[in-house]
């Protein structure tokens, strides 16, 4: 089990804060995203372009390609701008 945090754009368009989310051994966070964007339209909507993501694993800056095997929280943002 995983805790997903959604920030920004990602979390009203999904509806919720967070959601916690059996993930099987070996699973990336892309494997992970296309679950999701299966088994919801929100989801879908919300990761439709995946090149405007951003991801944290036990806030930890990561790419998508990361395994999230013994990982506790995902964090999903869009690009952090600002000055």
């Amino acid at each position: 089990m995983i805790q997903i945090v959604y920030f920004a754009r990602v979390r009203e368009a999904i509806g919720v804060d967070g959601e916690q989310v059996e993930v099987e051994a070996g699973s990336s966070i892309a494997t992970l995203i296309d679950r999701l964007a299966q088994e919801s339209d929100r989801h879908s909507a919300a990761f439709q372009d995946r090149s405007k993501l951003r991801f944290a694993v036990d806030q930890k800056m990561v790419g998508a390609d990361t395994l999230l095997d013994n990982a506790k929280e995902l964090a999903i943002f869009p690009p952090v701008t600002g000055g």
